[in-house]
Parts: structure tokens; C-alpha cells; sequence
């Protein structure tokens, strides 16, 4: 009988706003007249009230302090102060469509974040953390080892400050015209490669050298040699064929009845210092459409590389184009080489995460798979540590997980990341103790390695959408061994740098032998 009482009563207001015209594709309530009603309905309102606001029409505004209850099928505008109710089969005329709601609820989520940022400028990290009180319970032995790194992680952290890069070039048309899909450091620092989208479709590649990033002058080089193709870049890695990241190794797919293929770029192509000067070694396999790579730099593998396949990866030498295959039950998204031994860790869309060394030969019935773990969704990003025992295994759902590769378990997860279907990369800083991963939601997310603690989270500085992710790189040596510290955020058509070792009086001074290395190391660092 309530129900139909409820009908009744809606059908009598609608004829009576019929009187006063509102739009006919939505009809609009208040606050405080439908939450009474509501509140004598089944109590399926009070169970939706708490259900997460970012995947569903929530009523719950990110701007406003006040909750309000959320009801299925409506939007509650805070700035109206009224409910707005969605009807099927009328978007065509109805400007409140989920997709929009969303993306103003996320901007004003951002907006928000980036004014709290510019208030923070001259803060600590949050209530109660002080550097002077940090750094005195250490010398007075009342902090731990672990907590007190953390803490100062935390205060650094949180006192990083966004400043635009300036880029420069020899080409005026290479700088501003293209946005940025992808950046990949080198292993000293010095150079970063951009995979950039151009507007006619396609990609186009060039290397941004770092050594003019100081701590005054913000101006880094950008060389671009015009190498650009119309199909996507899957994958992309720093390749050691002739030297110390002599190469680039791209993955592309392949389109109508153009293959797939994996093309070794010599980084000297993107150098106009000496034009004279021929390039090194460049090459292309034709593959099948390739979704990860990864270039072996253990000796007993010397210039090998692998590609995740469809069903399959293929190892392949560089040098003589010989190949090994070794089949699997699912595509391989993601791939890293450990450098003390020459195995090979893949991440699948099953979920399933496998290592294969290289050196075994591939026979049927053979089972040729080392380590086995699994996840709930594919696998996105697989990072293997320094010590070669963990491994830390990202997914499309959004965990993020490290492994104990010794006893196969998982020993830590990082809350807070947000993913549902894009291939997304993680940042590993054991020298610092970092975390580092860009959501689907543009987010920067920086956890403490060691305990799993989030310690900031960056809104990106452009509006939020799946065509403009960040792509991040976090390093203590930004440059070179005598570059800065920060991390470097690829946005759009801008680039970014967060100043990690501020001179800001918020952070302690630290020394190297007071930051923990060794996950396991508890007490000492």
C-alpha cells in the first residue's frame, strides 16, 4: 500500500508541475520533501546512502561537507539544492547523462584538490606532523628506524611543489603541438622518451634530454628526427644492444593487413649534435600484435628481448633474429627481466602471473613455468625489486600487490589505485622508498614502499578524461648522476616537475644511510 500511496503522490505532483512548466525530460524534486518521503519507503535507501559515490549517480556531492541521501535513478545538484531524476530514452534531450554527472563530480573533486594545494604550500604534510618533533624523537631514539624514514618520506612527499617545464628545441613545430602519450626513462635519468599522438592519427617519437632540469632553471631539449608511424604503440622499452641504452625497443600493432612488428630505434637518430655521424643498428620483426616488451640484460641472455603475444611470448636475439616460443592460455600485458638471472616474469589478462627461464628449451608436455601466482583481473604492470625477491603486480581492478617470490604469497598491498581497464605502468624507487602509479581517475598516487602507507595523492593540473593520463617518472637523479630529485609528470601538450629534495624548511635533512633499502630490514637501514 505504500507503494502505491508513493505512486499517487507522484503522479499528483507531476500534474501539478505541469501548471508551473518545467522541461519535460526531468522532473525535479527538493531536498527535504522527497528525503521524508523516502525515509518512510523500504530500507533500500539507507543501504544505497553508503555505496561509493564514483560509481554510480550518487547524491553525495564531492564539493559539499553535508551528505545526502542517495537515490537510484536521480542526481542531487547541491547548488540547486533539488533532485533531479533520469528518465530512459530521453538523452538525446537530457543534459544530465551518467557519464556527465561523473565528470563534474570528478572535476570538482580536482578543482577542489588543486586549491588545497596552493593553502598547503607552506604546511606540513597534515595535523600533528612536525620536522623539528620528527627529527628530535629520532635523535632521542623514541622513533623507530622505519618510522622515522617514513615520516620523513612523508614530509618530502608533501612538500613537493608543481612547476612547469619549459621545453626547447631546434625545431620550433616539434614543442606544443602534439600531446604527450607516453614517457620512459633511461636507466642513469639522463634522457626521457616521449611516444606523443599526432593529430592526424598515429604516433610520433622523440627524446627530451634532462641535464638542463636544476633547481633554478627548468628547461629540458626536446629532439624529434620527424619518426612517426599511423599505427598504436603498444609497449615501450629502453634497449642495451650496442651500449648502455643505446636503443629503443617499440612494440606497434598491427592494422588491416599490415602486421605487427617490434622496431629496435637507435637513440642517436634523435641527436642533431653531429649529423655526419651514422646512426647504430636499426631493425624491425614483424611480429603478430604485441602488447608488452622487455629487454634482457643478463649476460647469458646477452641481446635478447621478449614480446608479450597473443596466447604466447616470443624471445627473440636481436642479433641473429633467432626465436623462442612458449605458448600460454592467455595474452601477456606485461613483462620485466630479472638482471641476476636470465627469467622472464609475465603478467596475463587471466590474472596469471608466470616466470620462464629462457634457457630452458620449449617442448610440449614440458612445463617450463618457475613461479605461479594469480589475480582476481588482468595483470597491468609486473615490477621486480633489486633483491630479485618480491615482486610487485598491478591489475585492472586496481590492486596493487607485493609478492614474496620464496614463499609465493602476497605480503603487501597499496590501497588507493584506481583502474578498470587501461594498461597502466608502476614507478619503483627503493632508494627512496617510494611508490609511484597514475590512476585511471588521472591521479598520482606516491606510497611509502616499505609499510604501504599513501602518502599523497596529485590531481593531475588538466581536466580528467581516459585521452589525457598522466605519464609519470620519479627518480632521485633527474639528469644525470648530478640531477635533481622529483618526480616529472607528462600531460597533455605540458610537462611537469615536483620537486622532491625541497629546501623547504618542512623537510629534515637526511642522509643516504638513514633511508631504508631492504623491505625486510626493520630496525637498521
Amino acid at each position: 500500500m505504500k507503494r502505491n500511496n508513493w505512486k499517487s503522490k507522484e503522479n499528483n505532483g507531476s500534474s501539478n508541475r505541469r501548471q508551473t512548466y518545467h522541461p519535460p525530460h526531468f522532473r525535479r524534486y527538493s531536498h527535504g520533501s522527497l528525503t521524508e518521503r523516502c525515509d518512510q519507503e523500504e530500507p533500500w535507501n539507507s543501504l544505497n546512502a553508503g555505496t561509493s559515490n564514483s560509481s554510480s549517480l550518487s547524491s553525495s556531492d564531492a564539493c559539499h561537507s553535508s551528505p545526502v541521501p542517495e537515490l537510484p535513478g536521480f542526481y542531487y545538484d547541491p547548488e540547486k539544492n533539488r533532485y533531479f531524476r533520469l528518465l530512459p530514452g530521453h538523452n538525446n534531450y537530457n543534459p544530465l547523462t551518467k557519464e556527465s554527472l561523473q565528470y563534474k563530480e570528478m572535476e570538482c573533486k580536482r578543482l577542489k584538490l588543486l586549491e588545497e594545494e596552493e593553502k598547503q604550500k607552506k604546511k606540513t604534510s597534515r595535523t600533528g606532523l612536525n620536522s623539528s618533533l620528527v627529527l628530535r624523537k629520532r635523535q632521542l631514539g623514541l622513533l623507530r628506524s622505519t618510522n622515522y624514514c617514513r615520516l620523513v618520506h612523508e614530509l618530502k612527499v608533501n612538500c613537493m611543489q608543481r612547476r612547469k617545464v619549459e621545453i626547447r628545441s631546434p625545431d620550433s613545430s616539434v614543442t606544443g603541438t602534439n600531446n604527450f602519450k607516453l614517457i620512459v626513462a633511461d636507466a642513469a635519468c639522463e634522457r626521457i622518451f616521449t611516444v606523443n599522438d599526432v593529430e592526424h592519427g598515429g604516433c610520433k617519437y622523440g627524446i627530451i634530454n634532462l641535464s638542463g632540469l636544476g633547481k633554478d632553471a627548468l628547461t629540458v631539449e626536446m629532439y624529434d628526427n620527424l619518426y612517426f608511424t599511423n599505427r598504436k604503440v603498444n609497449s615501450v622499452c629502453w634497449a642495451s644492444l650496442t651500449h648502455q641504452d643505446s636503443h629503443v625497443l617499440l612494440c606497434l600493432m598491427g592494422i588491416a593487413e599490415t602486421p605487427g612488428c617490434a622496431s629496435l630505434l637507435p637513440a642517436s637518430l634523435f641527436s642533431n649534435s653531429n649529423p655526419g655521424d651514422q646512426p647504430g643498428m636499426l631493425c624491425s620483426f614483424k611480429i603478430s600484435t604485441a602488447w608488452s616488451c622487455a629487454w634482457c640484460l643478463n649476460p647469458q641472455a646477452d641481446n635478447c628481448f621478449s614480446t608479450g603475444l597473443m596466447r604466447r611470448v616470443l624471445v627473440t636475439n636481436a642479433m641473429t633474429g633467432h626465436r623462442q616460443t612458449f605458448g600460454t592460455s592467455s595474452d601477456v600485458l606485461a613483462q620485466q627481466f630479472a638482471t641476476q638471472t636470465p627469467v622472464l616474469y609475465n603478467g596475463c589478462r587471466s590474472g596469471e602471473v608466470f616466470s620462464i627461464d629462457i634457457r630452458q628449451r620449449s617442448r610440449k608436455g614440458h612445463s617450463w613455468k618457475a613461479v605461479r601466482l594469480f589475480h582476481d583481473s588482468a595483470v597491468t604492470s609486473v615490477r621486480l625489486l633489486q633483491a630479485e625477491y618480491y615482486l610487485m603486480v598491478a591489475d585492472m581492478a586496481g590492486k596493487i600487490k607485493l609478492w614474496d617470490l620464496r614463499a609465493v604469497k602476497p605480503v603487501k598491498q597499496y590501497e588507493g589505485h584506481h583502474n578498470e581497464y587501461a594498461t597502466l605502468p608502476l614507478q619503483i624507487n627503493e632508494e627512496e622508498g617510494l611508490l609511484t602509479a597514475v590512476g585511471q581517475d588521472c591521479y598520482t598516487r606516491i606510497w611509502s614502499l616499505q609499510d604501504a602507507h599513501l602518502l599523497r595523492t596529485i590531481p593531475s593540473p588538466h581536466p580528467s578524461s581516459k585521452d589525457s593520463i598522466p605519464s609519470v617518472v620519479f627518480s632521485s637523479r633527474l639528469g644525470g648522476s648530478r640531477g635533481v630529485p622529483g618526480l616529472l609528470m607528462a600531460v597533455r601538450q605540458d610537462l611537469y616537475h615536483f620537486s622532491y629534495n625541497s629546501d623547504n624548511q618542512c623537510c629534515p635533512q637526511t642522509r643516504d644511510t638513514d633511508l631504508p633499502v631492504l623491505l625486510g630490514d626493520s630496525e637498521s637501514c
